[in-house]
């Protein structure tokens, strides 16, 4: 009797169970009607109610950014959760009207607040340079390395695929 026969054995029974207690709530036949059911019916976006929603929370989030000194604007740390508010409020605001968020008119309007408060905010040009020629060549040989060693490997394991198999 092999060593392995017992461990492999269990494993395949376990394996088994856990497969039985996964589809057992996948099964169809315990909830199978007869009777017609109704389309789903979509409802349609209304968004001029949208409009006058998300200036709501566009409001509430000018009234919370008053609170914040307009140096601190562009310190995400000093307003994100002002922003957050803002965006879950146009989010649920959204639902409630059956539009999709993010839609082109909330989006607009979120436009129109970045330009509003964060206009000024841009950093000065980044400067791209290249890394060090040592840092370069090992970033370039590392790939090239594992490449060839994992064709190596299974150019290995096939030739021995008779004591492997």
């Amino acid at each position: 009797m092999d060593t392995n026969e017992l461990p492999v054995f269990k494993l395949f029974f376990v394996g088994l169970f856990v497969n039985a207690w996964m589809m057992r709530g996948l099964s169809a036949t315990d909830t199978i009607s007869v009777e017609p059911t109704s389309p789903w019916r979509r409802r349609i976006c209304n968004e001029s109610r949208l409009q006058w929603e998300v200036e709501v929370c566009g409001e509430d989030f000018k009234r919370n950014m008053a609170h914040i000194d307009p140096q601190h604007w562009c310190n995400l740390t000093h307003f994100i959760s002002e922003y957050h508010l803002f965006t879950l409020c146009t989010e649920n605001k959204s639902q409630n009207v059956n539009c999709y968020w993010p839609n082109p008119l909330v989006e607009s309007y979120i436009i129109r607040i970045h330009k509003h408060f964060f206009s000024n905010c841009t950093l000065e040009q980044v400067v791209w340079f290249d890394p060090p020629d040592d840092t370069l060549a090992i970033l370039i040989l590392i790939p090239v390395f594992l490449t060839l060693a994992m064709i190596a490997l299974v150019v290995w394991c096939s030739k021995r695929s008779d004591i492997l198999a």
